[in-house]
């Protein structure tokens, strides 16, 4: 089912390798006709917020890929986990997942996904959108089974709410598909409004 018809030629590119906002956008009835990951330096910058640095994040991302896909719809993401000021990162290694759970356990945190639209003569939209998140209160053992799962490898903050993490999370405020990486009626709104 198609919840977006297409009225644009210009070519779609999602400059995101993740599978899941693939799939969320399939999810639209969308396919993007390339896929080109931006793979910048996403390191913080001292003492940078995380809502500055989605914002950021998502623009170089979007603005890189528009210089390679010139007349192209470009849409790119960032999403941030962060709790307060400290913005966690995407999980690595298990010392990694095991600190953000740890950090995460009994307590709420935001989701903020900073969004890039590059229209095909090369005006920028940008919108960020926040989810908050609580987290129950983890026992090691919850903790030692997730990491043992592997769900948490590159995943912003450690865990993936469409995964086995959402046992963990009794509640949410705001957009669900924004803490898998992409808020769709934001996105929906992005296209539509700008005759894609």
């Amino acid at each position: 089912m198609k919840l977006i018809t297409r009225q644009s030629s210009a070519t779609f590119v999602l400059a995101s390798g993740s599978p899941r906002r693939k799939a969320l956008l399939e999810q639209l009835g969308l396919e993007p006709d390339v896929i080109d990951p931006a793979n910048i330096d996403e390191s913080p910058k001292n003492r940078e917020l995380p809502l500055d640095y989605a914002k950021r994040i998502s623009l170089e991302k979007g603005t890189l890929i528009a210089e390679r896909h010139a007349g192209a719809f470009v849409l790119a993401a960032d999403t941030v986990v962060s709790v307060g000021r400290r913005i966690l990162p995407k999980a690595e290694d298990e010392c990694d997942a095991r600190d953000c759970l740890s950090l995460l356990s009994g307590r709420r945190h935001r989701v903020i996904t900073g969004h890039v639209l590059v229209l095909p003569n090369g005006k920028v939209i940008k919108k960020i959108v926040t989810t908050a998140v609580k987290f129950k209160c983890l026992h090691p053992n919850e903790i030692d089974a997730y990491i043992a799962s592997n769900d948490w490898k590159g995943k912003a903050g450690g865990y993936a709410i469409q995964g086995g993490a959402a046992v963990f999370i009794p509640w949410i405020s705001g957009s669900y598909t924004n803490v898998v990486g992409l808020s769709l009626p934001e996105v929906t709104n992005m296209l539509v409004g700008n005759g894609f």
